[in-house]
């Protein structure tokens, strides 16, 4: 097969039965993970970008050549930059200094505009809090207003559920075999937890919300420790868009160093080198197979490439053992 473009490479990702890292975690169940981070942009958020901007040339609120804006934490951006080069709009990505700097640079390769817009007062470096995100909104608004330009608004337009509802939840349907019988994932703007729960809740699947402890917003948990090191999500921010009326069985809470421990798990026993968002779901999983859905199938998304934190803590130093006693550490 020859496509036209890497925007026809986006999408059905392959489905990749977990058995060494169920084993390692002496859990009852199965876990079975989607490959986001082989998709072009090393990660999920492509394909809310192809559906944004698909979807906005289709009902004309996209101009031919017209720029895009976007706030990101370097995956969404990343998406529409390859998306917006292939279609020919410029595209500005404003960005936390708090993520890490490989994105940046992986979105500068493709062809985007950074603005990097600085942290709040007290804010950590690889740590972006809900009010580190608010300046960066503010910085895209302006910057939306003064370019005359799209803004692809992840956090809102009905595109990147959509994406999910259409995409990844009948992937893993289809691709399971319909074996699939819950769902977890971390969440940032909600995309992909609300889309892919819209198509596999009426389907009986549970489907779960993962967020970091002390930013418990959709549970209604501690929100006054947001200092997590899950790039992407975990704002502490309750009033998503996408999260509305998503029927939900729960959600589970994982600390920084358990997210940190499973996605180095995930590497060493299945040769999976992804993110720390790919990490929570892992260690969202573990707790779930360990309780309320012990001995089910759970299907996960491998959301981002670890490639994308080299410069940050998580391969830094030697990986501990996510089996054991759970971590202090946030």
């Amino acid at each position: 097969m020859i496509l036209t473009s890497a925007i026809d490479a986006i999408g059905n990702t392959p489905l990749v039965d977990l058995t060494r890292a169920c084993a390692a975690l002496g859990v009852e169940g199965r876990i079975l993970a989607k490959l986001d981070f082989l998709l072009p942009g090393f990660s999920k958020k492509d394909r809310a970008a192809k559906a944004i901007i698909e979807a906005a040339l289709a009902d004309g609120s996209l101009k031919p050549g017209q720029p895009v804006v976007e706030l990101t934490s370097g995956n969404m951006g990343t998406g529409l930059a390859i998306v917006c080069g292939i279609l020919g709009h410029p595209f500005i990505a404003v960005m936390s200094r708090g993520n890490s700097v490989e994105r940046a640079r992986m979105m500068a390769a493709l062809g985007a505009e950074v603005v990097l817009v600085d942290q709040a007062p007290g804010g950590t470096p690889g740590q972006v809090s809900g009010a580190d995100l608010a300046l960066v909104e503010d910085a895209a608004q302006r910057i939306t207003a003064e370019r005359g330009a799209f803004r692809a608004d992840q956090f809102g337009h009905p595109g990147n559920p959509a994406a999910h509802e259409t995409g990844t939840g009948p992937e893993f349907w289809e691709q399971s075999g319909g074996a699939v019988q819950v769902f977890a994932d971390f969440v940032g703007s909600g995309g992909t937890l609300a889309g892919t729960a819209r198509f596999l809740s009426p389907k009986g699947v549970a489907c779960y919300a993962v967020e970091p402890q002390g930013a418990e917003a959709l549970s209604g948990g501690d929100t006054a420790h947001p200092d997590h090191p899950i790039q992407g999500g975990g704002y502490g921010m309750a009033a998503l868009d996408h999260m509305r009326n998503v029927p939900l069985a729960g959600t589970v809470t994982v600390t920084g160093q358990e997210a940190r421990d499973h996605a180095r798990l995930l590497a060493r026993t299945e040769g999976l080198f992804a993110g720390y968002s790919a990490g929570a779901n892992l260690a969202a999983t573990a707790q779930l197979l360990r309780g309320a859905e012990r001995g089910r199938t759970v299907g996960i998304v491998l959301c981002d490439s670890g490639l994308k934190y080299l410069s940050t803590d998580l391969w830094a130093e030697a990986a501990g053992d996510p089996a054991g006693p759970p971590a202090s550490e946030s």
